[in-house]
């Protein structure tokens, strides 16, 4: 095993080989060892397995739905490491998202009226901003343990995830935006988890207690840009809600309107296949 600097600002990988590859173990943040990509992923997979097999088993909910949520959840475990620094976490979660926000986007896509050129075109412009626009933007402005690590940041990742998501049942597009901000819960309790660690006296607090599960930071100018984009999504998104909701009453409506002209066709076709 070894340790191998990700930068200049103390931070540390532990890595160490596993079937020919190299998987991280523990990440020190300063003097104080947090969590790393293996636990963060191992626990957000476990709660998306749970939370997927209860919505199927308790809730009803389509497999394939299910399966989606579960897949989500642990991936965006990872999320809120964006703003680690190059790295493993950087890497996977970034070239992920770049690769599923199209994917999600496809009934939207229908839902606009573009073509099939568009939509590839318009999947490969998202993949391009998201796998290189995002990287550098992390890379260079982002603070670690800042607003990436807080409850805004949880609130964002699920509003983007019911914005990209598209459905034609409102309950199918909650549950799995509801898995993507699970799993972004799911690193920040970890993280304040590690940060209470049994001394000889009883539990110890380190000093990154605290600094996950936050309603702001310590710097303004983060706060307030993390706030204005919670407020814009959810506008855009409850606007959209109400829209999706609206279309789901129509069609039922349309679906019970035409019900007995369907009955009346079948009870007209009886006789004919009697006699045959």
């Amino acid at each position: 095993m070894s340790a191998v600097p990700l930068s200049d600002n103390g931070r540390y990988e532990r890595k160490s080989a596993l079937f020919g590859m190299e998987s991280v173990r523990l990440l020190s943040w300063g003097n104080l060892v947090v969590p790393g990509f293996r636990e963060h992923i191992t626990g957000s997979s476990i709660v998306g397995a749970g939370y997927g097999a209860a919505a199927w088993y308790l809730g009803d909910m389509p497999p394939m739905t299910c399966a989606l949520g579960a897949g989500l959840c642990a991936v965006s475990g990872m999320l809120p490491d964006l703003d680690s620094g190059p790295g493993l976490p950087l890497r996977e979660s970034v070239a992920f998202a770049a690769a599923l926000v199209p994917l999600l986007m496809i009934h939207r896509f229908q839902q606009w009226g573009l073509p099939l050129e568009a939509m590839i075109l318009s999947g490969a412009a998202i993949y391009m901003a998201v796998r290189f626009g995002l990287t550098w933007l992390l890379e260079n402005h982002a603070r670690h343990r800042g607003m990436f690590h807080s409850l805004p940041a949880a609130a964002i990742a699920g509003q983007v995830t019911f914005l990209a998501f598209s459905s034609e049942e409102p309950l199918h597009r909650y549950f799995v935006s509801s898995t993507v901000l699970l799993g972004v819960l799911s690193h920040l309790v970890l993280d304040e988890i590690w940060a209470v660690r049994q001394g000889l006296f009883g539990p110890k607090v380190k000093k990154s207690f605290g600094t996950a599960m936050k309603f702001a930071g310590p710097e303004l100018w983060p706060n307030l840009l993390s706030y204005a984009i919670v407020i814009v999504l959810g506008a855009i998104a409850a606007g959209d809600a109400a829209w999706t909701e609206r279309m789901a009453n129509v069609r039922q409506q349309m679906q019970q309107a035409t019900r007995p002209f369907q009955q009346q066709q079948l009870q007209q076709q009886q006789p004919w296949q009697f006699r045959r």
